[in-house]
C-alpha cells in the first residue's frame, strides 16, 4: 500500500503486554516531568465545542470536523475538537493563571480527513499545553528556551524507557538544533518541504524548524498553519519571520523525520488582525474567541501540542501508530501489517 512503510525485517522490542505497560510508563513520566518543567497545572478538557464560536482549531484550514446536532439546543451543532489551541488560551484567562504558569490537558480528537499511514490515524491524542507569558517573553529566544525545556523532558523519558527495557537504547542527541524554515529552503533548494525535514532531521537527530505558516522566498509555505493561534508573521530582530515551529526527530525505524510537537508563541491582538488579513478571513473577528482576544481579555501565551501516541511510538521503536492506539484501519493495511510482524491493537 502506498501510504504504508514496512521496515525491513521489523520485529518489535516488546510484546503486546509489555507494550501496554511501556505506554503507561512513557505517558506517566512524560506528563509529570513536563508539568514540573513548564509549571503547568492539569485541567479537564472538552471533547467537543459549539460550532460557530471560533474555538475549534482550523489546522490547515481545509480539514472537516466531526459535527453533530444537539437536541436540547434546538439542533444547533457541536464539533469534535481538532485540537485545543484556542480553548486553552481562554482557560488561562478564565482560571486566572498567573504569568510564568500554565495548564495542560489530555486532548482527544477525531480527524476524519487524515490520510491513514504509519503515523496518521483518525484518532489523535496529545498533551495540549499553554503558559501565560509577559511582553518581555514575546521573542524568539524565549521560544527556544521553552523548546529546550521540552527536549530535556524527552531525553529524560527516553532514559527511563532504556532503564526498563535495555534493548531500546537512547538515540536522541545531547542538544536540539534550531533552523529557520527559510534557511532550510536555502540549504536544500531542490527538495520539497517534507524532503527538507527528512534531510535536516537525519543530519542532526533532533531539530526545531522555526517559522511555519508564512510564505517563503519560493512563494510557498513550509507547511500550513491557521492564522489565529501561532504568530508566524512577526519579524524578529534578526530579520527572520515567525515565532512558532515544529519539533522533529529522526526516526530510524521509519527512516524519516518524525514530528513530535507543533508549538509557538500565540498571536498578540495586533498580530491576529494582521494574519487574518493576510489569509483573507477577517470575518473571524466577530467570533467569540477572536473578539475576546482583540478586546484584550486574553493573556499573551505560548503553547502547543505534543503527540502522546507519537511519543510512545518513537520511544518504543514502533513501526506503526496502530501498535500504540486502537483505531480503524483499511483491511489491506491491517493485513499487510500482520504479514510483516506489525501487530495493530
Amino acid at each position: 500500500m502506498a501510504k504504508l512503510f514496512i521496515p525491513k525485517d521489523y520485529k518489535s522490542h516488546l510484546n503486546l503486554k509489555q507494550t501496554e505497560h511501556a505506554i503507561k510508563t512513557v505517558k506517566d513520566h512524560f506528563q509529570t516531568a513536563l508539568s514540573a518543567e513548564l509549571r503547568l497545572r492539569r485541567v479537564t478538557a472538552p471533547l467537543f465545542v459549539m460550532k460557530g464560536t471560533g474555538i475549534n482549531d482550523d489546522l490547515n484550514g481545509s480539514e472537516r470536523p466531526v459535527a453533530f446536532p444537539i437536541k436540547e439546543f434546538g439542533d444547533q451543532k457541536a464539533e469534535v475538537v481538532h485540537s485545543l489551541a484556542k480553548w486553552k488560551r481562554m482557560m488561562l484567562a478564565d482560571y486566572e493563571i498567573e504569568q510564568d504558569y500554565g495548564i495542560y490537558t489530555d486532548m482527544n480528537a477525531i480527524r476524519p480527513d487524515e490520510e491513514l499511514s504509519n503515523i496518521h490515524s483518525l484518532y489523535v491524542d496529545q498533551w495540549d499545553w499553554e503558559r501565560h507569558i509577559g511582553e518581555e517573553h514575546y521573542n524568539l529566544e524565549f521560544l527556544k528556551h521553552i523548546v529546550r525545556k521540552i527536549y530535556e523532558v524527552m531525553k529524560r523519558t527516553e532514559f527511563i524507557v532504556y532503564e526498563r527495557y535495555p534493548s531500546i537504547r537512547p538515540i536522541l542527541p545531547e542538544e536540539i538544533k534550531f533552523i529557520q524554515a527559510e534557511t532550510l529552503l536555502e540549504k536544500y533548494p531542490d527538495l520539497t518541504s517534507k524532503e527538507r525535514e527528512d534531510a535536516i532531521a537525519k543530519e542532526y537527530g533532533a531539530v526545531f524548524v522555526i517559522g511555519i505558516g508564512h510564505e517563503l522566498s519560493n512563494g510557498e509555505k513550509h507547511d500550513g498553519r491557521a492564522p489565529d493561534y501561532d504568530d508566524w508573521s512577526t519579524d524578529t530582530e534578526h530579520g527572520f519571520k515567525g515565532l512558532n515551529g515544529d519539533i522533529l526527530v529522526w526516526n530510524p525505524i521509519l527512516e524519516r523525520s518524525f514530528e513530535i510537537s507543533s508549538m509557538g508563541i500565540r498571536v498578540a491582538p495586533e498580530v491576529l488582525a494582521k494574519q487574518l488579513e493576510m489569509e483573507g478571513c477577517t470575518e473571524r473577528k466577530e467570533l467569540l474567541f477572536h473578539k475576546r482576544l482583540l478586546d484584550g481579555e486574553l493573556p499573551l501565551s505560548i503553547g502547543g501540542g505534543i503527540g502522546q501516541s507519537r511519543l510512545c511510538m518513537f520511544f518504543l521503536r514502533k513501526a506503526h501508530i496502530g501498535e500504540i492506539q486502537s483505531s480503524i484501519w483499511p483491511d489491506g493495511m491491517r493485513q499487510e501489517c500482520k504479514d510483516n510482524n506489525i501487530v495493530l491493537v
